[in-house]
């Protein structure tokens, strides 16, 4: 049986080329995929460019609901078996992270891989990670979204880019997973239902963060914060402002979660007096989620309209991977 693939073009470092200013996001890159990759025996595919090509720094929350629309095209529309997007690799973990949580239900893979050198420059990655992500979809995958790159399948919510030159950029982070079995998602999840824009930040403590700039980003509209908290999820529990800030924002129905700063472990808000008291004022626990993770979570599970206890209650359960 022959497969259709729909290769969406976001823009990235894979395409692209010189310009006055440094490399920028370039056109016609179906073409220059025609002339440099083999005919696949058994697998056709076809190129859409998205609208505006970027450099993935400048990617958003908004142009993933263009590129989830386009995906949702694809599979649904064109019945295509399965769509590969290419993206620069700044913000590709984002992304992909983002589309796990947003094609919740889908049948068929999606692939996000990019390059770390423009294609045509000496020693590029980018045929290599074409090919390789090509014959991937054809050899068959689980339905889903999944991050290749470098010859290596990678579940979006559980790794980051953790370099910024040379091999395996990605990395699978060593995250603590909490038991918890993966639940149904509810479905204003659905990957067919769109969603509305959701306004999330992050933000990691230091030593001495106090009150002021935690306050100052739960009143900028935010409905939806991640929060970095040191070692297995602790802040400064002996400042009460800060605290209180944190209690305010359960009283606005602004949803915090916390993950980790670390690579490895997660978080366990009730081992240490500085993370249980975090709990006392209203933040979730993120377990062992990824800032990637968590940041996607949130978009998906806010701009669902899902009820402010439903959001809470589905950040510490499992939707697909995330948590396991």
């Amino acid at each position: 049986m022959s497969s259709h693939i729909k290769v969406l073009y976001t823009g990235g470092t894979i395409g692209m080329q010189a310009s006055a200013n440094g490399l920028a996001p370039a056109a016609g890159f179906e073409a220059r995929m025609r002339e440099q990759l083999p005919t696949y025996a058994g697998l056709a595919w076809s190129l859409r460019e998205m609208a505006p090509l970027i450099d993935s720094a400048n990617m958003t929350p908004a142009y993933w609901q263009r590129l989830r629309a386009a995906i949702v095209e694809a599979v649904d529309d064109e019945g295509c078996s399965g769509v590969l997007v290419l993206h620069g690799t700044d913000t590709l973990a984002y992304s992909a992270a983002a589309m796990a949580f947003q094609l919740l239900g889908v049948n068929v893979p999606v692939l996000f891989t990019g390059s770390m050198l423009p294609a045509g420059v000496a020693n590029s990655d980018a045929w290599e990670n074409l090919d390789g992500a090509l014959r991937a979809l054809a050899g068959g995958l689980q339905a889903g979204v999944q991050l290749y790159f470098h010859g290596e399948l990678l579940a979006p919510t559980r790794c980051a880019k953790v370099r910024s030159f040379g091999r395996h950029p990605f990395a699978r982070l060593r995250r603590n997973g909490n038991g918890q079995p993966s639940v149904e998602a509810p479905a204003e999840l659905h990957y067919r239902r769109a969603l509305q824009p959701a306004c999330v930040a992050v933000l990691p403590l230091v030593p001495g963060f106090g009150a002021r700039p935690l306050q100052a980003m739960l009143d900028s509209g935010v409905q939806g914060l991640v929060l970095e908290c040191f070692g297995s999820g602790t802040g400064p529990c002996d400042d009460p402002t800060f605290l209180a800030a944190l209690q305010s924002a359960q009283a606005r129905d602004i949803v915090v979660v916390a993950v980790t700063q670390c690579h490895e472990g997660g978080v366990e808000l009730d081992i240490y007096e500085a993370g249980s008291r975090l709990r006392t004022v209203g933040v979730l626990s993120g377990g062992g989620m990824t800032r990637e993770a968590a940041f996607g979570k949130l978009h998906a599970l806010l701009g669902a309209g899902l009820s402010h206890t439903e959001v809470r209650r589905l950040v510490e359960l499992d939707l697909c991977g995330e948590l396991a």
